[in-house]
């Protein structure tokens, strides 16, 4: 079964409940186990959810108490919500799993698409998803008045954006022209399987990071294709363009096991 398929869950209107989602690829993760459905991409825009990865910290989530649901992927807390494209990739992987190989391949294809809308993106060591990449730090404005040497980020690492103003809200990292992130994936591998994956940013209210630090990053912030282009971006023209790519990414990927370094027996 080497044929992608896409199912369009569902988008505006008729976005689908996290929970109903989860279900759904737990659902598809055991027919794919099973060799009884094709590798398989869910696409679907969510109503408003906070979602939390395995690594999140208590202080990385919503002040206000703002309900999150904990999920059993990798990464840490983000937001899905209007506006942003969410795929989850089923793909049947041969072992041992390369995980990482399989995030660069998801990665891979965000970047031609939002390259094919003329937005330039790219990787950012250590740190997964597609990014835009901010001015260098000497060219960037000052924070609240203050030099960017005195830059409370740069010498607290505990500090937190969400309790001092939107000069340093993660929604404002374009304003601020720093690094920002376009899409965030996370991903679980089980029995030799994917799920979960990635949300682009198309044209949400990006506000909704503001009461989270996002994938626990407190240096850099959220962008979206609409306010990175100056322009109106719907879910409807950026669908294909994603289903597109995705496709000859992942059908042509050249599948490998991960390497295993072997220690000579002494």
């Amino acid at each position: 079964m080497s044929d992608l398929r896409f199912v369009r869950m569902g988008f505006g209107a008729e976005a689908v409940d996290y929970q109903l989602a989860w279900d759904e690829q737990r659902r598809v993760h055991a027919a794919r186990f099973a060799d009884e459905v094709p590798d398989t991409v869910i696409l679907l825009e969510h109503p408003p959810v906070y979602t939390a990865g395995r690594r999140t910290a208590e202080s990385e989530r919503p002040l206000d108490g703002t309900p999150v649901i904990d999920v059993d992927r990798g990464g840490k807390i983000t937001w899905h919500g209007p506006g942003q494209l969410v795929g989850y990739p089923i793909q049947k992987l041969p072992r041992p799993v390369d995980v990482v190989a399989h995030v660069r391949r998801l990665e891979e294809a965000l970047i031609r698409t939002c390259a094919e809308f003329g937005l330039e993106t790219t990787r950012i060591e250590g740190r997964s998803g597609v990014w835009v990449l901010g001015d260098p730090v000497e060219q960037r404005p000052a924070l609240g008045g203050l030099s960017l040497d005195f830059d409370p980020r740069l010498a607290d690492e505990e500090f937190d954006p969400r309790l001092n103003g939107p000069e340093y809200a993660p929604s404002n990292a374009g304003q601020r022209r720093e690094d920002r992130k376009i899409a965030a994936i996370g991903i679980r591998v089980a029995k030799g399987v994917t799920m979960h994956g990635f949300a682009l940013n198309v044209n949400p209210d990006n506000k909704w990071f503001d009461r989270i630090i996002p994938c626990g990053i407190r240096d850099a912030g959220v962008a979206s294709l609409a306010a990175e282009l100056g322009r109106d971006v719907t879910i409807d023209e950026v669908l294909p363009v994603v289903e597109r790519h995705l496709r000859d990414v992942l059908e042509n990927a050249d599948l490998r096991p991960r390497e295993i370094e072997r220690t000579p027996a002494a």
